[in-house]
């Protein structure tokens, strides 16, 4: 008898556990997961179009592109409160970005109080239009090369200068391990735990993971969302090619079913596509002309793959 590959025998136990809780547990699986869509892959694009190109495919949360990046720039409150209204849309989060230009790890100091100020922004922006949390990244997406051995100590310490803001707004600081072709560190889910750990701070205490750079730095993508356990709050979603769920390789009923087991099924947290396509510097795609039809196929083929994975899991008893 073959004996089966190591990530096989890791697909299995993840597997058997939660066909496992099914049987035992049932009432844990009343709820299901909550799909979100992070829109700054949509590129030049209105926010009500985004918004209603979701609707459209029965998506009800929106991660909102970070966009402040100026006291003139990004989405105005008002008009965003009309557009989620308009359509009955709820913001999970927003996803920060960050550059060389407002990088927390910098060793130039002005870039890391950009980095302050635009936290402070973002974060005023979100107590304004709710949501649940905000992503940081510790150190610049798209600069791969470390600029010295300091720089992980100094991300924490200028996270830390605006920890109390999140407590303040009553928003979760979640850091995103980021792989290793885009960043110099933080990337991995114990990555994440470390750094949470050195900023020691009761606003910046959660993960957003994300499969596709998983795929690079995790030795099991289940084992990890294990890992995260409830300092998860939310996954962002592409499949192997960093395209449509269903477009590639990535296993997502293992993911799925990994995610059941920490109970992900619950309000505040989130899965959320973010499909931009291939590249070590993926931040191009929020300056790109969106194609509205593109976009719709991107958007429904995932929203209905992803269901159609959960339902079927739900409905098997092994």
């Amino acid at each position: 008898m073959i004996q089966e590959q190591n990530y096989k025998i890791k697909d299995y136990k993840i597997r058997e556990a939660f066909f496992k809780l099914k049987r035992e547990q049932p009432e844990r699986f009343k709820q299901k997961l909550n799909l979100s869509w992070s829109n700054w892959g949509f590129g030049l694009e209105t926010l009500e179009a985004s918004v209603k190109r979701l609707k459209e495919s029965d998506i009800n949360f929106i991660e909102l592109h970070g966009n402040h990046y100026g006291d003139d720039l990004g989405y105005q409150a008002e008009e965003t409160i009309e557009i989620l209204t308009k359509y009955e849309m709820k913001v999970s989060g927003v996803c920060g970005m960050f550059s060389v230009e407002n990088d927390l790890s910098s060793n130039i100091p002005s870039k890391r109080q950009a980095a302050i100020d635009y936290i402070k922004r973002e974060l005023e922006f979100m107590n304004k239009v709710g949501g649940h949390y905000l992503l940081v990244v510790p150190g610049a997406v798209g600069r791969p090369n470390a600029y010295d051995d300091a720089e992980f100590e100094r991300s924490v310490e200028t996270l830390n200068i605006v920890s109390d803001l999140f407590v303040k707004y009553g928003i979760k600081g979640v850091i995103e391990p980021i792989r290793a072709a885009e960043t110099s560190f933080i990337h991995t889910v114990a990555d994440a735990k470390n750094y949470i750990k050195a900023v020691g701070h009761q606003g910046i205490n959660h993960i957003n993971a994300d499969v596709y750079h998983m795929q690079s730095e995790e030795a099991h993508i289940g084992e990890a969302v294990l890992e995260a356990g409830d300092q998860l709050v939310n996954l962002h979603m592409a499949d192997s090619n960093r395209g449509a769920l269903g477009q590639g390789f990535m296993d997502l009923d293992t993911i799925i079913m990994a995610l059941y087991l920490i109970g992900y099924n619950q309000d505040g947290k989130f899965v959320t596509p973010e499909p931009l396509g291939p590249g070590g510097d993926p931040y191009p795609a929020m300056n790109s002309i969106p194609d509205p039809k593109k976009l719709n196929n991107l958007v429904s083929q995932t929203a209905n793959y992803f269901r159609e994975r959960e339902n079927i899991l739900l409905e098997r008893n092994e």
